[in-house]
């Protein structure tokens, strides 16, 4: 099935919690779904992400030089990262058990990578090559280690996405209220009005 990777699939804030949240309803093992099960939805997604994560990338584009071949090395640092980050939202520190396989994931992305990086403010900076989508996925999830930034990783309360809070007093809990904040505003409608309306029906 063909996605559209429309801009609230990018409501993670960072290249690295994107591509975890490319893997949808994690918390309901019946109805969830893996949007990198086909191959070609990772260079989809790249095109994608070179444009909403363009900031993050200064401008660089992402390239995908064979999505079936690195598939398996993706998912790999993928999965490692959603655990690590996953957890360290929910407990409000970082497991080093569940750091290592991220670390690992991130140095087999970055074998390949021959470009360099910035040591101070935008990882990407300085210049304007295309990057490869590994190393900028493995590039992304290492600058979120960072205690300041580690620290605004939140999960979101509606549909579970992992995202990077940058509000001033760091207390969003939804990784889009345009969408998922405004369901449960729905939700939270409905249930107030079809309680009353439930018991009417039996007076």
């Amino acid at each position: 099935m063909t996605v559209s990777w429309s801009p609230h699939r990018f409501s993670g804030g960072a290249l690295a919690l994107d591509v975890a949240n490319t893997v949808v309803l994690r918390n309901d093992p019946e109805k969830t779904f893996d949007r990198f099960a086909d191959a070609a939805e990772i260079g989809r997604f790249a095109g994608a992400a070179s444009v909403f994560r363009a900031a993050e990338l200064a401008g660089r584009t992402l390239h995908v030089a064979d999505a079936a071949a690195g598939r398996a090395r993706i998912v790999a640092l993928r999965e490692a990262c959603d655990r690590f980050f996953r957890d360290a939202a929910a407990t409000g520190s970082g497991a080093a058990a569940l750091l290592a396989p991220v670390l690992g994931a991130c140095a087999a992305a970055l074998e390949d990578h021959d470009g360099r990086l910035a040591l101070w403010g935008s990882p990407f900076g300085g210049s304007a090559s295309p990057v490869a989508f590994e190393a900028a996925l493995a590039i992304s999830a290492l600058s979120l280690l960072a205690p300041e930034r580690l620290a605004r990783i939140r999960i979101c309360a509606n549909c579970a996405w992992l995202f990077l809070d940058a509000s001033r007093n760091g207390s969003r809990v939804w990784c889009d209220m345009a969408v998922c904040g405004n369901r449960q505003k729905a939700k939270r409608h409905y249930s107030r009005h079809r309680t009353p309306a439930r018991e009417n029906r039996h007076d």
